[in-house]
């Protein structure tokens, strides 16, 4: 075409124009501008360009018009320079065949899955328009709509959301302003305590001296600079957005001055029409585009953050841990990070807002002149007012999280300890104190409720005052000022702009408020203390493998008193080092300060090579087996093997159903203590490090298993022999076969040396192994029958020959009165193969072959074995639409009389709202006829009566909501509570906690905070709906028949829609519950992490779990924006439609009031539409969490607690109790694991039961305190079957020391007696009779001393002396011992033995044997098998049965 225009101009045979000439130049320098850069693309394997796409769409847009023209010309047959025409026909059919096929992305080659298990997303190879359209999507809304989405259809995470390309870069800028702040810090404290003590003297520092610490860094701050210029890309993208809304009104006018004129040409308000759709259209796009993109920056800050607090976690050190309890974490997790990523959706309307509001301002001073100042001025009065509500929701935002922090700690403690809650019948008392503090939660829930409600009514008002004050002030300063339609409607329309801004600052500031309450509090956790990584200095460079050199320890930095006091140790490589003391000495505390777990206030401690660590409580992952030994590292069949077997675990994984691949519930649920403990030790001992610090590690296992534990894993002829070993025990066998044996005694090395070298002093060691002996003698127990104790004597008498005499007039004294009885007592023993089982488990025996095979090979049958090791169920996303029930449970909670009057507000409100519109529009007309028949007083007064009926009608109706629903959130708590409370302990074994913390942390909250809100704005955006459909069909009817049509394909958008949301939504909350349980587990085993250095595999793994629920969240977040544009441009097309009837109904007789009426009303038509489809969305999405409440709320129940059948005051009297054919299993389709068990147990008897693994022990224990209900037969205890009575009172009456004791944060006397039963006198009194007076007395604040969380300021051994105290203080005619000394030294063993012997003496004791000696003075003892009673005798006759069970448990335990 320039060609031909060059050459006629140089011809000379027709005037060609020079713009005509430079325009064709310019447009064929364009177009090879565009092929370049398509070839830049291709080769740098771009499949699609934004930039190209809008410039061919530009030009075709503008070629259009220009086509438009040669086709008249041609249409007239007016023909001029045809050579150009023709060409400008082919450029412009190529330039739309171009624009067309840019529409689709272009083919992407060869590609590689990262994924296996998700394909990539369709995002990565969509078109610019696809991607602007969010047309990508149409596949997964097509496929939620054939079929309910599960996790498996997700497509991958795209690359820039990973946490392994978001985080690094965090870490980085966060951590170097840490560090400079620390740095500042240090050097500012260290100028001013050097002004302080200059001289050497004290010297007060003055203000003026004092130096100024440097401010902290502000997380807020660092976040948006960090992502500053994606969030400046997503403010101007709302600022286009807004700029192109404001186009609108001022299409309006036009529009109506069109229909006033009727002079103006049709073709004008076509136009007219088309750019108002264009406008609106183009305001689509750009507002998804800026939420899409708003959105992705709070993926990635929450991304950031979650692995920012996950990290943290790992570094805590222990002052600041006890600062932060785990339901805190828990918080931090599941409510604050989540609140501060959402509000980054909306910074671009928080910016906007206030735009929106000056841009209305300036627009309607352009139609009403200074008239809008006094709408402005009444909008300025409520600013203030907006500040003080905000900072008042900010301080009672803050109050109520540390209630919630309260409250998720005590659930948290709740679950852990549940089973000794529901043994002691304590439900209700911890029930009622999760109600205090949910209940002052309510109340200040009610208090921001109803200043939300205020702010509600306030800044929905607003609007419409402002149009009251401003036509006011309009009509009434001049005369001269005549409210036409035009003036009336473009204001109407600008007011409506003004209502939406107006309408969601109270939202934005309730985000804003609780975004920057969660922020504060993760910034405080994320500045908390670290564990200081230099409390220990790891060398290679020192002769020691552990050097401690005048050490001083403590578990606060703050500490006046240290645990641990002037330490001085050196351990050689390859020793066996024993650490020995009392109860409460400090042995566990000084394996944490060689692990730099203590705070370290003076001294130096130093190690060489690798540490792995045992503790205590074995640490238990909910894993299999198999990954819990190997613990991410390689699989090495035989050292696995060898491993499996010193640690005597082949016979246990015979038992299991699948091996080693059987799935260990949440900390081990499904395991006896000693099992628990030999893992632990064989994940130590696979590890092969160079140290090991063993924290008594036998005292959960029987004693010839220990043994074998201790001469193939632990002594010098072990796995370890040359391997570093610091051993803790109270087992005086193994103290003769260490190198060397370390006595604490108050926390300080009180002596150390070798075993003859210690017995021949007359030191501490001396003393421990005279009052053992001593007490052992005062027992009753028959030294000369007990190897270990014999052997101590001989020792005794070759190196001490005077302690050796006074033990032997000791023994001498009450040798003659041992009867056969006695004797067995004193034999100390248990096998292996008698370990208790706890609750709800049982085991499936396989032949011993086939099963050593799944162990030992498992490769061959890995994925059967998983599936029938399978114990925690898999949390399942529900599928189909939520039900009507749910909505009905929840509205239910409201109240149905409340609900009806609530919606009568509102839509009275609705109702004054139209009229008031309708009012409007009447008095607009009459401004143009020359005779009115109202004054403009009257005018005003009728308006403003209406609007101030509306007013009042929407306060009402909000306050009343607001109410409501927190009453709602109260009773759903309330419920979940109660019922969680009485679900049976099958329930907690296949259920982790973190799922459950999950309903009632996150679940909960958005019942609280985010369903008021979404149902307030849902019924709001309904009511508008209705009423801007019925203004518009009553102004102009013949919209009905676009309307319709329109409508259905907003109900099939909107259904297509919901069917993908709905399960997006529910398979991220079924995801989120992983990443809370791996968060809490990872809590629990930190001491562990940290010791095997890793963190960051913890690290990882937390992120992949995090990625894993970022996917289904990320296309949930698309899912919304595609809906978005199809339901708005769907809107825009009524927006169209509206106008062009206006336009066509000009010559009709159409007013301009009814016109402006009708226009105004469908541009708020598209938002209103759009907005109630994606609040109605949003309130199915959000109604998941109350189906996930209900679900909780809906488990299988216990029996009541409470019936009719009250059993005597005095009931049991006499402690009898009698098993009637008595059969149990614990769940529904598994075998019998008690069957028809039949004994008479008389009152004051003193049975032990025992058996082998899977015998039926604890399933005994069970039934007796009805853990499990029977499957036939009965249990009576004094006449009474027990199955007749309430929980309670039956679990009331008996008592039961467990094997794991478990202390709940509060006071000691909480802990002791929760329901204040008993007098100070009588707890004083248990607790001298179970030997802890001394020590609480001791204790700052006695009985109100504060219990930290888990009852980690207590010992193991304390911590059951205090379970003692608690069935003392109960001294009910039945006592059930399960393992009860399990756990601790034999010291503690005898106190209680003592205490029981003494204080039981009248009562029905029932023991549970974990070491023989609880046993062998029993009056009968109870030997079951498979379930069954096999022997039942005293145990002279069963040790004379050499044919019997029990007799061979004896022999294989050495005692025969």
């Amino acid at each position: 075409m320039w060609i031909f225009l060059l050459s006629n101009k140089l011809s000379g045979h027709s005037v060609t124009s020079d713009s005509n000439f430079v325009a064709a130049l310019l447009l064929f320098l364009s177009m090879v501008d565009l092929f370049v850069l398509q070839l830049l693309c291709r080769q740098r394997g771009l499949i699609t360009s934004g930039t190209i796409f809008l410039s061919l769409l530009l030009f075709s847009l503008c070629g259009s018009v220009e086509f438009a023209h040669k086709i008249y010309y041609f249409s007239n047959e007016v023909l001029v320079n045809a050579g150009p025409c023709f060409c400008f026909f082919i450029y412009f059919a190529l330039v739309l065949l171009q624009t067309f096929l840019s529409c689709w992305a272009d083919s992407y080659g060869y590609f590689v899955w990262i994924d296996k298990d998700h394909p990539p997303s369709p995002e990565n190879f969509s078109s610019f328009l696809s991607k602007v359209l969010f047309s990508w999507f149409t596949r997964k809304t097509i496929l939620g709509w054939r079929r309910p989405l599960v996790y498996n259809d997700l497509w991958a995470l795209r690359d820039h959301y990973l946490s392994v390309n978001v985080v690094p870069s965090w870490e980085a800028m966060w951590n170097v302003a840490v560090s400079e702040y620390a740095r500042k810090k240090l050097a500012a404290t260290e100028r001013t305590y050097g002004l302080r003590f200059k001289d050497q003297r004290v010297h007060v520092v003055s203000k003026s001296e004092r130096v100024k610490m440097p401010k902290k860094p502000r997380l807020v701050f660092k976040l948006f600079g960090h992502w500053r210029l994606s969030v400046i890309y997503g403010i101007l993208l709302k600022v286009l957005a807004d700029i192109l809304q404001f186009a609108n009104p001022q299409i309006l006018s036009l529009l109506i001055a069109y229909v006033e004129s009727r002079e103006q040409p049709l073709w004008n308000g076509l136009f007219y029409a088309g750019l108002m759709f264009v406008a609106s259209v183009l305001f689509t796009i750009f507002t998804n585009l800026n939420f899409n993109h708003m959105v992705k920056v709070g993926m990635k800050v929450r991304t950031v953050l979650t692995s920012a607090v996950f990290t943290k976690c790992l570094r805590l050190s222990n002052d600041a841990r006890r600062g932060s309890t785990l339901g805190e974490m828990v918080n931090l997790m599941a409510v604050d990070i989540q609140r501060v990523a959402e509000v980054y959706a909306y910074i671009g309307m928080i910016v906007s807002s206030p735009l929106q509001v000056c841009l209305a301002i300036y627009f309607l001073y352009q139609v009403v002149g200074p008239s809008v100042f006094g709408g402005v001025v009444f909008l300025v009065l409520l600013v203030p007012l907006n500040f003080w509500i905000t900072s008042l929701q900010r301080k009672i935002q803050m109050k109520q999280m540390k209630l919630k922090d309260a409250r998720m700690k005590l659930v948290n403690e709740i679950l852990n300890g549940m089973k000794v809650l529901k043994l002691y019948a304590w439900e209700p008392s911890f029930e009622k104190k999760i109600e205090l503090i949910r209940n002052k939660e309510i109340r200040l829930l009610k208090h921001l409720a109803y200043l939300r409600g205020f702010v509600s009514f306030l800044w929905t008002c607003a609007p419409f005052l402002i149009v009251v004050v401003v036509f006011a002030t309009y009509v009434l300063s001049d005369p001269n000022n005549i409210l036409d339609p035009q003036t009336a409607f473009v204001s109407l329309s600008l007011m409506n702009l003004l209502r939406f801004p107006m309408s969601v600052i109270p939202m934005l500031m309730s985000f804003l408020v609780q975004a920057n309450v969660s922020c504060n509090r993760i910034e405080k956790f994320l500045l908390s203390e670290e564990f200081k990584p230099n409390l220990v200095n790891r060398t290679l460079n020192q002769a020691a493998a552990v050097k401690v050199h005048k050490g001083n320890f403590a578990w606060s930095s703050s500490a006046e008193q240290p645990i641990l006091e002037d330490i001085n140790l050196s351990v050689n490589p390859g020793e066996l080092v024993a650490i020995v003391g009392q109860v409460g000495s400090g042995k566990t505390s000084l394996l944490s300060a060689i692990l730099g777990e203590m705070e370290k206030l003076s001294g130096e401690v130093s190690i060489k090579g690798s540490v792995a660590y045992v503790p205590q409580q074995a640490w238990i992952q909910n894993m299999t087996v198999k990954d819990n030994i190997l613990f991410s590292k390689p699989y090495r069949q035989y050292l696995y093997n060898k491993v499996l077997k010193a640690c005597a675990l082949m016979d246990d994984l015979k038992l299991f159903a699948a091996g080693d691949n059987t799935e260990i519930g949440e900390k081990g649920a499904n395991l006896s203590g000693g099992q628990r403990q030999r893992i632990s030790l064989a994940r130590a001992v696979y590890h092969n490090t160079d140290i090991y610090l063993l924290d008594d590690p036998l005292s959960a296992v029987d004693s010839h298993v220990g043994l074998h534990i201790f001469e193939n894993v632990i002594g010098n002829n072990g796995l370890l022999k040359d391997k570093t070993r610091i051993f803790v025990t109270h087992g005086l066998g193994y103290l003769k076969k260490v190198d060397r044996i370390i006595v604490i005694r108050n926390g300080r090395i009180s002596e150390t040396g070798s075993y003859a070298h210690l017995l021949a002093s007359r030191g501490a060691f001396a003393e421990l192994i005279e009052t053992y002996i001593k007490d052992a003698v005062e027992e009753g127990e028959d030294i000369s029958d007990d190897s270990v104790l014999e052997e101590v004597l001989n020792d005794v008498e070759v190196v001490n020959v005077n302690l050796f005499r006074r033990l032997s007039s000791i023994r001498s004294t009450t040798s003659s009165e041992r009867s056969l009885r006695t004797r067995q007592h004193s034999q100390t023993s248990k096998t292996q193969s008698h370990e208790n089982l706890p609750d709800g488990v049982q085991l499936n025996h396989v032949p011993n072959v086939e099963r050593s095979m799944s162990i030992v090979d498992g490769e061959e049958h890995v994925e059967e074995a998983k599936t029938e090791g399978k114990l925690v169920e898999e949390e399942v996303a529900a599928t189909g639409g939520v039900k009507l029930k749910v909505y009905l449970s929840y509205f239910k909670a409201i109240g149905l009389l409340t609900t009806i009057f609530i919606l009568f507000l509102y839509i009275g409100s609705s109702s004054f709202n139209i009229g008031s519109s309708f009012w409007l529009a009447h008095w607009s007309n009459e401004a143009l006829s020359p005779e009115s028949s109202h004054s403009v007083e009257t005018r005003i007064g009728v308006y403003g009566g209406l609007g101030i009926a509306q007013g009042l009608f929407i306060l009402f109706g909000t306050l009343f909501l607001s109410y409501a629903m927190v009453i709602a959130g109260q009773r759903m708590h309330e419920t979940l509570i109660h019922n969680i409370m009485r679900s049976p302990m099958a329930f907690y074994d296949v259920t982790p906690l973190g799922r459950i913390l999950n309903r009632i942390g996150k679940d909960v909250d958005v019942v609280d905070n985010a369903i008021p809100i979404t149902v307030r704005m849902w019924m709001m955006s309904m009511l508008n709906v209705i009423s801007v459909l019925l203004v518009i069909l009553i102004s102009t009817p013949l919209f009905a028949a676009v309307f319709l049509p329109v409508l259905v394909l907003y109900y099939a958008v909107q259904r297509t829609y919901i069917l993908s949301a709905r399960q997006l939504k529910r398979i991220e909350s079924v995801t989120r519950s992983p990443v809370y349980s791996h968060f809490q587990e990872t809590l629990v085993g930190v001491a562990v992490i940290r010791a095997y250095q890793a963190e960051e595999r913890f690290i990882r793994e937390s992120e992949r779990r995090l990625d894993e629920n970022q996917m289904p969240y990320y296309e949930n977040v698309i899912s919304h924006r595609w809906l978005a544009v199809r339901l708005e441009t769907l809107g825009n097309v009524l927006v169209l439609a509206a106008s062009l009837f206006a336009i066509l109904g000009r010559d009709s007789g159409l007013s301009p009031g009814i016109v402006g009426l009708s226009i105004s009303y469908a541009l708020q038509l598209t938002q209103a539409l759009n907005h109630s489809v994606r609040m109605m969305s949003e309130l199915e999405t959000n109604i998941v969490s109350v189906e996930r409440v209900n679900e909780y709320s809906c488990t299988q129940k216990e029996a009541e607690w409470e019936n009719d059948n009250k059993p005597p005051k005095e009931w049991p009297e006499k402690g009898g109790v009698q098993f009637n054919n008595y059969k149990l299993r614990y769940r529904e389709g598994l075998d019998l694991c008690l069957k028809d068990v039949t004994c008479s147990i008389a009152g004051g008897e003193k049975i032990g039961i025992v058996g082998r693994t899977g015998a039926g022990k604890s399933s005994l224990t069970q039934a007796l305190f009805r853990i499990v209900e029977p499957a036939g037969g009965s249990i009576v205890i004094d006449s009474i079957d027990i199955t007749i009575l309430g929980l309670h009172s039956l679990r009331s009456r008996l008592t039961i020391i467990p094997q794991e004791p478990v202390l709940f944060c509060g006071s000691v006397r909480m802990n002791l007696d929760p329901f204040e039963a008993y007098s100070d006198e009588q707890v004083w009194n248990a607790l001298e009779n179970a030997h802890l007076k001394e020590y609480i007395s001791s204790l700052p604040n006695k009985l109100q001393y504060e219990v930290f969380e888990g009852g980690e300021n207590f010992s193991v051994g304390q911590r059951q002396l205090m379970c003692l105290t608690r069935a003392i203080l109960r001294k009910t005619r039945v006592l059930v011992l399960d393992e009860a000394t399990a756990a601790v030294d034999l010291e503690t063993d005898d106190l209680i033995q003592k205490t029981i012997r003494s204080y039981f003496a009248d009562c029905t004791v029932l023991t549970i044997a974990h070491r023989l000696n609880t046993i062998m003075d029993s009056d009968r003892i109870m030997v079951l098998d498979a379930g069954r009673i096999a022997e039942f005798d005293s145990p002279a006759n069963l040790l004379s049965n050499t044919n019997g069970i029990f007799y061979s448990m004896a022999k294989d335990a050495g005692l025969i």
